[in-house]
């Protein structure tokens, strides 16, 4: 579901309960997408304007905190959104956007493309070498979220159907929550997602420069390859929790985010 002015309605937020996504159109200003993407470009190890230099199927792109990147994180849009979402308070704002992965159009796969959650965590036979490496494979997940609030997908070029957009398995959410019960606060690692969610509907997400997804942390997504004609830019950051999400509250006012855990798990 797309929403253009970050004020989500009850239908929206009860869309992304089910769904696991919402989709916001201006979530910031396309002059700050086009002044990333200059900044982008002069780590990049190619000639924008010299397809025959773009050899590689995708180049990452390190953390990128410069004021067009600390600016489309913090709209209003987005924070009258996100605390819909998570709750005003219970979040911690981006000053930057994490790894940019340049999707670039080429025909060797990119060897990055299966279905996964982001996992949050470190658990107990975590190495911190692997992770100075970035390898997060023995990092975990649990059903309560551990240390993330949400998944966010910020377009910064125009990403059409051929242009190597995510892949969401709409819904899927759910069922990482009910598979993730059995752990508890332990969470799993090395999670196999291959056919988790295979049923379920497949949205590409596409936009404009300047559109925004933001997805509940259990979703499950997967990169593509690239079959269009101009490199795909986006930042795929997570957002960070102030307070822990809660799947038991006395005052009964659970975020959605939790809500969609909640019913997953039969409890209400």
């Amino acid at each position: 579901m797309t929403q253009s002015d970050g004020v989500l309605s009850d239908a929206q937020v009860e869309q992304f309960i089910q769904d696991g996504f919402v989709r916001i159109d201006r979530a910031f200003p396309r002059a700050l997408a086009d002044e990333g993407r200059a900044i982008l470009w002069r780590d990049i190890p190619c000639d924008r304007d010299d397809p025959t230099t773009w050899t590689l199927p995708v180049v990452r792109l390190g953390f990128y905190g410069q004021e067009p990147f600390r600016a489309a994180a913090n709209t209003a849009v987005l924070h009258a959104a996100i605390d819909r979402l998570v709750g005003r308070g219970r979040w911690i704002p981006r000053q930057d956007l994490g790894t940019f992965p340049v999707r670039f159009p080429h025909p060797k796969d990119p060897g990055d493309a299966g279905w996964h959650v982001d996992v949050s965590f470190a658990g107990p036979d975590s190495d911190p070498q692997a992770q100075a490496r970035g390898d997060y494979s023995s990092w975990r997940v649990n059903v309560s979220s551990r240390g993330r609030a949400l998944v966010m997908l910020f377009l910064f070029s125009n990403i059409g159907p051929r242009d190597a957009p995510t892949r969401i398995r709409a819904g899927s959410h759910l069922d990482l929550a009910r598979h993730l019960e059995p752990a508890g606060e332990v969470g799993l690692s090395h999670l196999n997602l291959d056919r988790m969610g295979a049923g379920r509907p497949e949205v590409a997400a596409t936009g404009e420069a300047g559109t925004v997804y933001l997805c509940h942390p259990f979703i499950i997504h997967a990169a593509q390859m690239h079959r269009g004609t101009q490199p795909r830019f986006l930042a795929q950051p997570s957002l960070g929790l102030a307070k822990p999400y809660r799947l038991e509250r006395e005052d009964g006012a659970y975020a959605p985010v939790e809500i969609a855990i909640r019913r997953a798990l039969g409890k209400g």
